[in-house]
């Protein structure tokens, strides 16, 4: 009787080299190594020791030591020399048998690239001119068992750098600067908006109703209240409770909002806004905010207002354009839809104009699309498209000077919209009549219409001093300071599809 063969699986290429490692990790522990120690006390970052030493000549060795740790990216000449990076910059490491125990000499064959480890040595410059610590004595802090994308082709599938950003940061510069550009951003914001006098409040994320903005929302339901909630789609309508309230007469929040919508290069179901609102003001006092404020952004974080975004140079110094969206239709069409009283007039002239529209649209829809068809793309210069339509603006004040308008701008840069603001509407019997527009809208099968917000409505009747209000996707503001072309690469981790895993 013959016995049958069994064949066993390739192992693929990297699960052969973490083989490789695991048993590197194994002689480690038979040396008494702990492979993820406690602690280590580190003494200096790369970065101040380069500009500490800087002026130390080619071939100089100085009686300083110092302990440094950091991730080990290149492995030269058997170990004599490293290249340790930590969250600074780099700095070559060089080990040789004359300078350290034989022992620990030799264990350093077990060590890999991607490892992290802390070094203690002296200064020294070598005659190439390499800043060096000579290493004297060792610490292995973490032992990596994965392998690093290979130094010259890097981490390029975009794919894999979204999903596994923690790789894609250990091995792209560009992809840490972004994020430490993303942190500084927010900083000067803050920044900004105290000099101001802008107050920092926070506000509920868990919500009753989903309002504020016109978008899909997340539904959740918490046990123990036996009650739906659902995750804010804007920070608005609390904020507007607290000037009611009178915390203060400037308030604002920089926030994770959530909306149940599409993915592409300007949208993630999870996202970050500033939202900010100061009593006494109106959509004028917004727009001279909104514009100083990205100025000054810039000039902190890049040392210019002038930046490039692709193949586009946008300056942002202020004051910025000013156009109203009807204004700039009949500009770029001839046609003046102020002249145009019904929907079904609007929708017509639309699709003269080669916009898709659908049936049912109201004048206001049908003028946005109008607009985002031809006017949105050829706004690159940052510019406030002034004055929309009352339909399409369900938290704004009417118009002072035509009550089809409401005083709503939204700051474009790049072809994008950057920024929304109000006068904020104030009136709550106008109010409530706005939200019962937007309910019906619902009710036959706008997904993205406001809910009813009574508590809202009943702060509105204890009264609200005239206001304006802005709020900004702070993830487009990133992109657009940073240059990234697509949200998912300043959000450190986006939202990806689910892989099935075997």
């Amino acid at each position: 009787m013959s016995e049958k063969t069994q064949t066993k699986e390739p192992v693929s290429a990297k699960e052969s080299m973490r083989q490789r490692r695991l048993q590197k990790l194994t002689e480690l522990m038979d040396k008494g190594i702990n492979p993820y120690p406690y602690k280590y006390n580190k003494d200096i970052d790369a970065k101040d020791l380069q500009e500490k030493y800087k002026d130390l000549p080619a071939g100089a060795e100085t009686e300083d030591y110092y302990s440094v740790a950091g991730r080990v990216m290149a492995i030269r000449n058997s170990g004599m020399f490293i290249d340790l990076m930590d969250s600074s910059g780099k700095i070559q490491i060089f080990s040789h048998k004359e300078n350290m125990d034989v022992d620990k000499f030799k264990t350093l064959k077990l060590i890999d690239v991607g490892d992290i480890m802390g070094f203690y040595g002296s200064v020294r410059r070598t005659p190439r001119g390499e800043l060096s610590i000579k290493a004297k004595e060792y610490t292995l802090l973490s032992k990596s068992l994965q392998t690093l994308p290979e130094k010259f082709h890097g981490l390029t599938d975009q794919e894999t750098r979204y999903r596994q950003r923690y790789v894609d940061l250990i091995v792209n510069e560009k992809t840490r600067d972004t994020f430490r550009k993303r942190s500084l951003i927010i900083q000067k914001i803050r920044e900004y908006l105290a000099k101001k006098s802008y107050l920092e409040v926070e506000t509920p994320i868990l919500q009753t109703v989903a309002s504020g903005a016109n978008a899909r929302p997340f539904v959740t339901h918490h046990n123990a209240l036996d009650m739906d909630l659902t995750l804010r789609i804007a920070l608005e309508l609390y904020l507007k409770r607290l000037i009611v309230g009178g915390v203060s007469e400037r308030v604002f929040e920089i926030g994770k909002c959530f909306r149940n919508e599409g993915i592409d290069t300007r949208h993630n179901p999870e996202f970050t806004m500033i939202e900010l609102y100061q009593a006494y003001a109106d959509y004028y006092d917004m727009m001279t905010l909104t514009e100083n404020m990205v100025a000054f952004v810039a000039q902190e974080v890049l040392g210019t207002m002038k930046i490039k975004y692709g193949d586009n140079e946008i300056d942002l110094t202020p004051p910025w354009d000013r156009k109203t969206m009807l204004g700039s239709i009949k500009e770029a069409t001839g046609v003046d839809f102020m002249e145009i009283f019904t929907a079904e007039e609007a929708i017509q002239k639309a699709r003269e104009l080669h916009v898709q529209v659908d049936d049912g649209m109201n004048w206001g829809q049908v003028v946005e699309a109008v607009f985002d068809d031809k006017i949105e793309p050829t706004l690159i210069q940052p510019c406030h498209i002034m004055d929309y339509p009352r339909e399409i603006s369900p938290l704004a004040k009417v118009h002072r000077d035509n009550d089809r308008l409401t005083e709503r701008f939204e700051t474009r840069i790049n072809g994008w919209e950057i920024a929304n603001a109000f006068s904020e509407l104030s009136d709550p019997i106008d109010q409530r009549y706005r939200f019962e527009a937007q309910a019906l809208a619902k009710a036959n099968g706008d997904e993205e219409a406001m809910s009813i917000d009574e508590d809202f409505i009943n702060a509105l009747e204890y009264g609200m001093p005239p206001t304006g209000g802005m709020g900004m996707g702070i993830d487009r503001l990133v992109m657009l300071l940073t240059d990234s072309p697509s949200i998912r690469d300043v959000i450190a981790f986006p939202t990806m599809r689910k892989i099935e895993r075997e």
